[in-house]
Parts: C-alpha cells; sequence; structure tokens
C-alpha cells in the first residue's frame, strides 16, 4: 500500500512539473486602485489552491482532535466504572428459588 501511495504522489508532482514548464507565462492581476500584479500562472494556482485548501485542512483537524479527546475521555469513564468492584449479580435458577411474593400491606393495624 505504501508503494501505491508513493506512485500517486510521483504522478501527481510528474504531472505539476509538467504543466509548470508547459504554462510559465505572467499573467496579470488587476488589484485595487490602478496597480496591477504580473504573476506567474503556475504560482497564481499554487496561491489560489492552498487558500482554498488550507481553511478546510485545519477545520478537519480541529474537528478530528476534538473527536479524539471525546473518545479518550469516553474511553476513561468506562475504564474507572469497570475498575469499581459491583458485587456480582446471581440470576435465580427457578421459579422455587425465587423470592415469595410480596403481601399486602393493610391499612389498618391488625388488633391481637
Amino acid at each position: 500500500m505504501q508503494f501505491l501511495k508513493i506512485l500517486f504522489w510521483a504522478l501527481i508532482a510528474f504531472a505539476a512539473a509538467l504543466f509548470t514548464f508547459g504554462n510559465w507565462k505572467w499573467v496579470p492581476i488587476s488589484l485595487f486602485g490602478n496597480l496591477v500584479a504580473e504573476v506567474n500562472l503556475p504560482v497564481l494556482l499554487l496561491v489560489t489552491f492552498l487558500a482554498g485548501f488550507l481553511p478546510t485542512f485545519l477545520y478537519q483537524r480541529a474537528i478530528r482532535w476534538r473527536l479524539r479527546q471525546r473518545l479518550a475521555a469516553a474511553e476513561r469513564t468506562v475504564a474507572d466504572l469497570r475498575a469499581l468492584e459491583l458485587p456480582p449479580v446471581q440470576p435465580a435458577s427457578s421459579p422455587a428459588q425465587a423470592a415469595p411474593p410480596l403481601q399486602p400491606v393493610s391499612a389498618s393495624p391488625e388488633v391481637a
């Protein structure tokens, strides 16, 4: 699997190098007022890609970090609850061993 990752990134780098070599042209960008900036096309595309990619990437990393923190807290809670020594519950194996039914309590005391 690691070989496929390396191959994929090598192909992406090769395609980017071909694109850069074939499109090394100056592109005028009109800024505010009468300012005009001339930027190489590959540099302009790289900057616009990073402007869209980085905020999304940072947001996704923050979400993953927060979820990992919540998962770790939940796992600690489960471990703490399992560590408590509770007496084992013995289920009744037959109806004869079950507790006798409760008798209704009368409202008035009996006189003897």
